[in-house]
């Protein structure tokens, strides 16, 4: 036989590489402890992503919004300032062309001393004193225009008003007197007023101290008459008396007795002490019989507690001893299953298990993914 050199079925290896693969991608995925007891959501990671690629992009689309929006703003801003400046221009122009036309120096009032130009002479001037203001420096105290007429006003106006003031004093100095007058009269009728109601106030409160005396002489009178009327009474009455059947009331049942009254009791008779003392000594008796009594039901209760408290003793002795005897029993049944256990024991460590296990039996297990 010659040797051939044969083609290599290339579907096979790739068979064999792919099977291969699949086995070593198999074996991470078993073996790999957090994928498989854990485990990792691609579909949730893949969503994050997403949303934080497009989180990102909203930042972007946001901060360019942000630039354009500061790129126009500051342009009208600049705008705006180019505006205030050219009409701060024009004002300023303005303002000039009004001082040039209309506050000429030429024109001002001391024009004549700046410019050295004079008045003509003789000139006077024509305008009233009212007109002129305190600052037009035209006419001064002294040489203002119809100075006497003035004067001679203003002296009779002076006496005009000295003459008014003369008869206002006269007329106040009238009507104080009429006042004065109007006053006195008033306190002489206040003080007649006053006499009147004092005379009056003395006669009411003497009529008032007379009644309130007749009132008490009659009270007087009445208490003395009641008090006389209760002596009288008490003297007369059996309240002070030593009868005995003074104290006593009779009733409409002949079976209740007399009824002792308590306002008018003298004391107790004979047969009644001595019925109390009957009363009492039975009394005591009775209750020397039931003290009596009281002492033999408590010694028969004594004698009971006792017998069962004896008794209970006796349960618990009796218990004692039958609870040692069950241990002593447990005991011994114990230390019977412990032999047991302990034969047992040695026949497992001796007889049935000789063969220990190596190293190498351990290390084939978990070798392949199958």
């Amino acid at each position: 036989m010659y040797k051939v050199d044969l083609p290599v079925d290339e579907s096979a290896l790739r068979a064999v590489e792919r099977r291969r693969a699949a086995e070593a991608e198999r074996k991470n995925r078993i073996f790999n402890s957090r994928s498989r007891v854990i485990g990792v959501d691609l579909r949730a990671l893949h969503k994050q992503r997403e949303e934080k690629q497009e989180r990102l992009e909203m930042d972007k689309q946001r901060d360019m919004a942000h630039d354009l929006l500061r790129l126009s703003l500051d342009e009208m801003a600049m705008q705006q300032k180019k505006g205030e400046e050219e009409l701060r221009r024009e004002l300023a122009q303005d303002l000039v062309q009004y001082r040039a036309i209309h506050q000429r120096a030429e024109d001002s009032r001391d024009a004549d001393v700046n410019y050295g130009r004079q008045a003509a002479p003789g000139a006077s001037i024509s305008v009233s004193g009212s007109a002129l203001g305190p600052a037009s420096m035209q006419v001064f105290l002294g040489e203002g225009m119809n100075e006497n007429e003035k004067k001679k006003a203003q002296m009779e106006m002076n006496e005009r008003n000295l003459r008014a003031q003369k008869e206002e004093r006269e007329k106040q100095g009238r009507e104080q007197k009429n006042r004065d007058l109007r006053a006195v009269q008033l306190k002489a009728l206040e003080e007649k007023c006053k006499r009147a109601a004092h005379i009056a106030l003395s006669q009411y409160n003497q009529a008032q101290a007379e009644e309130r005396m007749e009132r008490e002489q009659q009270e007087r009178l009445r208490r003395e008459g009641e008090e006389l009327a209760e002596v009288r009474y008490m003297v007369t009455s059996d309240l002070l008396t030593e009868r005995p059947e003074a104290a006593k009331r009779k009733t409409k049942s002949s079976a209740e007795g007399p009824r002792v009254l308590t306002d008018r009791w003298k004391g107790m008779t004979p047969q009644q002490i001595s019925e109390i003392h009957r009363k009492r000594e039975e009394q005591c008796l009775e209750k020397e019989r039931l003290r009596e009594m009281e002492r033999q039901r408590d010694v028969a209760w004594d004698y009971h507690l006792t017998e069962q408290a004896r008794q209970q003793e006796r349960e618990k002795n009796r218990d004692k001893e039958l609870n040692r005897e069950r241990r002593i029993q447990l005991d011994k049944y114990n230390q019977q299953l412990a032999r047991e256990h302990q034969a047992h024991q040695h026949y497992l460590d001796k007889q049935l298990y000789t063969n220990r296990p190596t190293v190498h039996y351990f290390t084939q297990f978990n070798t392949s993914s199958r």
